[in-house]
């Protein structure tokens, strides 16, 4: 389906994976229309071609469509909260943030109740993924309203999929977290293990990347440990934030996660260090520590 030319799209919560999400919108010719909570974010997606609104309620009276890009579930319920005074019924709101599933159930029955459609969509690919387009994105809630968004998130996104109800989606992404603190680990430790070996770590990353070893953490955050920048990226403060999702998510199941929580425990060094703003990857530094420490 071609961008629309009566169509409105909203696009709230302009970070580091927001401004180049809607900037793909706009540019792909969606009328689009953006609003963030601190002003000056707007630029790149306002540079595509995208509008800047007043306020989530001029976005909310305008758009049929309006995907959110936040923080913490306590984030996306205020302004759901803020759109829902001001939608028009039959208007769908897609959620592209890492929230509780249980609060993604939540906000779907709040959005039902004034006759508005809600998708929990999270996404995985890092501000590489943003930028590019190609996101991996899960989607909870009813077939329709997902068949309604996906011509939406297709500006952004590569692989976008259907995973369940209300809720679902944001299971899927605690499924794919808690891969990715597995992963992290361990790029860190076999680099902080190589290092102390001795081994040349541009080296030892080039070939145990081609092998078994090789992973999205080795071929994307290697560089940044060799590199020693740990400028985010994804920051440590929001790993942290998802994995209380994954292990609040796990305890209701009663399902044990403990390598999650041995890499929540590694990356809270870096918390109490005044690093949460970092890359993840600057875990490689709490490895070298330690190791140094024995």
């Amino acid at each position: 389906m071609a961008a629309s030319d009566h169509l409105q799209i909203g696009f709230i919560g302009l970070g580091t994976m927001g401004s180049p999400m809607a900037g793909h919108l706009a540019s792909k010719g969606f009328n689009t229309l953006v609003w963030n909570r601190t002003p000056g974010k707007e630029a790149h997606a306002v540079s595509c071609g995208a509008t800047l609104a007043d306020s989530p309620e001029q976005v909310a009276q305008t758009c049929d469509i309006i995907a959110l890009c936040l923080g913490r579930t306590g984030d996306v319920t205020e302004i759901v909260g803020r759109l829902l005074e001001n939608c028009k019924p039959g208007a769908t709101i897609v959620d592209h943030s890492t929230i509780s599933p249980a609060g993604a159930r939540n906000l779907f029955n709040y959005c039902k109740s004034h006759q508005v459609e809600f998708v929990d969509a999270p996404i995985t690919g890092g501000s590489m993924g943003a930028q590019a387009g190609t996101l991996t994105i899960f989607c909870g809630g009813t077939e329709s309203a997902f068949e309604t968004v996906k011509p939406v998130l297709e500006a952004y996104g590569k692989r976008i999929a259907h995973v369940g109800e209300s809720g679902q989606g944001q299971m899927m992404k605690m499924a794919n977290q808690i891969a990715v603190g597995g992963a992290l680990l361990g790029l860190c430790e076999s680099l902080a293990f190589a290092e102390r070996a001795g081994l040349d770590l541009q080296t030892a990353r080039d070939l145990l990347s081609t092998g078994a070893a090789g992973s999205w953490a080795f071929d994307n955050y290697g560089p940044k440990v060799i590199a020693k920048d740990w400028s985010p990226g994804f920051s440590v403060k929001n790993q942290r934030k998802d994995f209380g999702y994954c292990q609040e998510s796990a305890a209701e199941m009663n399902m044990p996660i403990p390598g999650t929580a041995l890499v929540d425990a590694l990356l809270a060094e870096l918390t109490a260090s005044g690093r949460e703003e970092e890359t993840t990857a600057a875990l490689f530094e709490v490895l070298v520590k330690k190791e140094s420490n024995t």
